[in-house]
C-alpha cells in the first residue's frame, strides 16, 4: 500500500470528478465543504480524505440535494447518504461515480453491489460496454495526469478482471466452432489485459475455440500453433508493449512465422496503427480499438 496516492492537487480533483476547480473553490469558500492544506511553497493540496468527501457530495448533488443542504450535513452523514445512493443507482454515469468510490476507498463490497445492481437492468456485454469501458478510459486518462496511483488501478482492474473470467466460465460448456481456433496473447512486458480478456469472452460467446495465453508471452511460445494444421487467428493487444522504435521489428517476427501459412493475426491498439499502411506478405492487420475489432466479429 505504500504506492497509494494521498495528496491530490485541485486539478486532480478536477479531473477525478468532473467539477470545475472554480466551483470547488467556491464550494469551499462558501460552504467549507472541503479543507485543503499547504505545502512548504504555499502550495494547495487535498487528501485522499477530501478527495472521497468531494466524490460523495457529487454524488448527491447529481441526486437532487443542493449544495446549500450537502453543506449542513455532516461528514458521517454526507457518507451514508452517497453510500445509500450508490447502492440503489447503478445506471452508467451514477455508477461510474460509485465505482470511483470503491476504486480510491479500496471498497470490494461497493463495487459488488453496483455491478450487482446494473446486472438487474443490463447484460454482462452491455455493463460492460456502458459502464466498464467508460470507467476504464476515464482512469487511463487519470493514470497519464499522475491523479492516480497503481494500487488504485490494479485494484479496479483485478475486480472487474473475476467478472469476466465468471461470466466467460460459464459459457465454455459449448463450443459449436471448430474449424478455426483463435489464440490470445500479449507480447512479453505487457500486462494490460483487460481488452483481451473481454475480447476472449466475446469469442465464446459466439462459439469460437479460444486458447488464452494472456499476458507477456516471448512470440517463440507460438510456434506449436503456427504448426497447426487448422486455420489459427492470432490476437493480441498492442498497450505498453513493444516501444515504438521495436513496433516495426515485432510486426516483421510475426510477418516471418506466418508467411508461408494459412493462419492470420490482428494487433489491436493505438501501437498498432503504427504499421497500418506497411505491406505484409502475411495474413496481418490492424485495429485502433478493442470496440471496433469486437463490432467487426
Amino acid at each position: 500500500m505504500n504506492n497509494v496516492k494521498t495528496f491530490f492537487t485541485i486539478k486532480d480533483l478536477e479531473n477525478i470528478s468532473g467539477i470545475k476547480a472554480h466551483t470547488i473553490r467556491i464550494w469551499e469558500k462558501r460552504y467549507a465543504l472541503l479543507s485543503p492544506q499547504r505545502s512548504d511553497t504555499n502550495i494547495r493540496y487535498y487528501s485522499l480524505e477530501s478527495l472521497q468527501k468531494l466524490l460523495n457530495i457529487v454524488l448527491l448533488k447529481k441526486n437532487k440535494y443542493k449544495i446549500s443542504k450537502i453543506a449542513e450535513m455532516s461528514h458521517e452523514t454526507i457518507l451514508v447518504y452517497a453510500r445509500e445512493l450508490a447502492y440503489k443507482i447503478a445506471i452508467n454515469d451514477d455508477a461510474i461515480n460509485s465505482l470511483k468510490l470503491a476504486m480510491f476507498q479500496f471498497d470490494k463490497v461497493l463495487f459488488n453491489n453496483t455491478y450487482n445492481k446494473l446486472l438487474q437492468k443490463k447484460t454482462f456485454r452491455e455493463v460492460f460496454k456502458d459502464v466498464f469501458i467508460p470507467f476504464l478510459n476515464h482512469i487511463g486518462l487519470l493514470w497519464q495526469t499522475d491523479s492516480l496511483s497503481p494500487a488504485h488501478e490494479h485494484f479496479m482492474s483485478s475486480l472487474i478482471a473475476q467478472k469476466i473470467q465468471i461470466n466467460t466460465e460459464k459459457l465454455e460448456y459449448f463450443t459449436a466452432n471448430l474449424d478455426t481456433t483463435y489464440v490470445l496473447f500479449l507480447p512479453e512486458n505487457e500486462i494490460h489485459e483487460l481488452g483481451l480478456m473481454y475480447l476472449n469472452y466475446e469469442l465464446v460467446l459466439r462459439g469460437y475455440r479460444t486458447i488464452y495465453l494472456g499476458q507477456s508471452l516471448p512470440l517463440n511460445n507460438l510456434n506449436y500453433f503456427i504448426e497447426s494444421d487448422t486455420k489459427v487467428y492470432f490476437f493480441t493487444a498492442l498497450t505498453v508493449q513493444p516501444y515504438d522504435d521495436k513496433i516495426v521489428e515485432f510486426f516483421q517476427k510475426i510477418e516471418d512465422m506466418l508467411k508461408e501459412t494459412k493462419h492470420s493475426f490482428v494487433a489491436v491498439g493505438r501501437k498498432a496503427m503504427q504499421v497500418k499502411n506497411m505491406e505484409f506478405l502475411a495474413d496481418i492487420s490492424v485495429c485502433s480499438s478493442m470496440e471496433k475489432l469486437i463490432d467487426k466479429l
